[in-house]
């Protein structure tokens, strides 16, 4: 087989489907540290409903819920309001410890905020930072075994650093030997890579099968098809689409490919350069499809321009008339 030979698709596979939750504002004016204050908490709770409705599993505090940008406060107030919406319903809780480059790894920082994450039922996702990704691989690999000594489940995160400095993709021999640990349950993938995802999916299958590999790709959001289940931000422009996408796979019904294509043109657009801007493009359709009532991000964050609005109404009107086929 050559070396990078592409694998079968699995037609008629079950999807899992982790959505993450953009967090919508009322206003862009207002200080970093006032931002309880200015969150859409309406528009994120029937967002959030939206989401967990439609048969996608939550994401709170992940970079399409400027998950490192909020006081940890705020970060807590996330998670509350969203056991008081879903109940005892599935989610997912970023991990946030923001470091400096040479910071040590602090243990005690990752348990406090996962600590929050699983008192309220959520299963915690460990985002990269400078001391989790430094070093060797028998470094971080030494990490997540004293994350495992703490917690019984978790997610792992690969971050290329094309979305931040601190991030890292895992050797082969790292991710071969994360999926020795047992309470690593999974792993967010965000190489952007095709064939790097590729192989992780041909070592799941032959080393733990059940281990979760969730695709971050939103440039490659057909990444299911060979079986990866996925944790995107462009999901949360519209969770229903994806729902029916994921169904239509299970049910092995053509119309997969129309929908399938849609919303990767969707994706291209939103998560074109700059790409943290995506989340404004978010805010953007979310508004469009009357969601929301306003487009505004957290202050400082990139935005678009006024144009892409038409933009995202013609594919959004797109979608509807192929959901309602």
């Amino acid at each position: 087989m050559p070396q990078h030979a592409i694998p079968p698709q699995r037609l008629g596979r079950r999807i899992v489907g982790m959505s993450a939750v953009l967090l919508p504002f009322r206003t862009e004016a207002f200080e970093p540290s006032a931002a309880a204050a200015a969150i859409d908490w309406y528009g994120f709770e029937s967002h959030l409903q939206r989401t967990a409705g439609a048969g996608l599993i939550p994401a709170l505090n992940m970079d399409t819920g400027f998950g490192p940008q909020l006081d940890r406060e705020v970060r807590i107030a996330v998670l509350e309001r969203t056991v008081e919406t879903i109940g005892t319903g599935e989610f997912v809780g970023g991990v946030v410890v923001v470091d400096r480059p040479g910071a040590p790894f602090d243990l005690d920082a990752y348990c406090r905020e996962a600590d929050e994450v699983v008192e309220r039922g959520g299963t915690p996702i460990f985002f990269p930072s400078y001391g989790l990704t430094a070093g060797e691989d028998g470094d971080i690999l030494a990490r997540f075994e004293r994350l495992a000594e703490r917690y019984d489940t978790f997610l792992a995160f690969e971050l290329g650093t094309m979305f931040a400095p601190f991030g890292r993709i895992f050797s082969l021999d790292l991710f071969c030997r994360l999926l020795a640990i047992p309470q690593c349950i999974g792993a967010k993938h965000s190489s952007l890579d095709r064939i790097a995802e590729w192989e992780r999916l041909r070592l799941r299958d032959e080393l733990r099968p059940d281990f979760r590999l969730l695709t971050g790709n939103d440039l490659a959001i057909d990444m299911v098809r060979w079986g990866s289940d996925y944790l995107l931000g462009l999901s949360t422009f519209h969770p229903e689409a994806f729902a029916q996408r994921d169904r239509w796979w299970l049910e092995q019904d053509s119309r997969v490919f129309r929908l399938d294509d849609l919303l990767q043109y969707l994706g291209a657009f939103a998560f074109r350069s700059p790409v943290p801007a995506y989340k404004h493009s978010a805010a953007m359709f979310l508004k469009l499809a009357g969601h929301l009532e306003s487009d505004a991000t957290f202050p400082g964050s990139p935005t678009r321009p006024s144009s892409d609005r038409p933009i995202l109404a013609a594919i959004l009107e797109d979608l509807e008339q192929l959901l309602g086929s």
